[in-house]
């Protein structure tokens, strides 16, 4: 009896343990990744990105004083990892694109105004194609938008 007891207790232990190793296997390596993203577009030290919030394989990060943003996205198919000096821009705002005549966001946009020559800059931060399930990610992508829209609007002005 002693023995089915301990085997049955094996095994649970290792039906509990094997997914939490993956689990903190999977998130060390996207961290490392992430780091490593960030030591990339850190331009020899020069940006230090403190303020960095993750979301749905998301991941933004802003240098408020040395004014940079970055903006990470391994939802896509590519990993895709887009920086802005914010010291060259005037303005930034949220572009939401709707499909023809229906109020479905289909794409979500950062559009980034610079100072000079009035040229506009399109950052992807949303595309229903890599939503797996179909919009289920959309209103809270959409809020987290909203929030970093402000707070890099506020970087800009300062």
């Amino acid at each position: 009896m002693d023995t089915s007891v301990t085997i049955i207790g094996l095994i649970l232990t290792l039906i509990i343990a094997i997914p939490l190793f993956y689990s903190m296997r999977s998130s060390s390596i996207n961290k490392a990744k992430i780091e490593a993203i960030k030591t990339k577009f850190s331009q020899n030290n020069h940006f230090t990105f403190e303020l960095t919030e993750t979301q749905n394989k998301k991941v933004l990060a802003l240098d408020e004083k040395n004014k940079g943003f970055l903006l990470m996205d391994f939802n896509a198919k590519e990993e895709v990892a887009s920086f802005v000096d914010l010291n060259t821009i005037q303005s930034c705002k949220l572009v939401p694109a709707t499909e023809n005549n229906s109020d479905t966001i289909v794409k979500i946009e950062f559009e980034f105004q610079y100072k000079e020559g009035k040229k506009a800059d399109y950052i992807s931060f949303y595309k229903i194609e890599n939503d797996q399930i179909g919009q289920v990610c959309l209103y809270e992508d959409h809020q987290l938008a909203k929030k970093w829209t402000k707070i890099i609007q506020d970087c800009i002005t300062i």
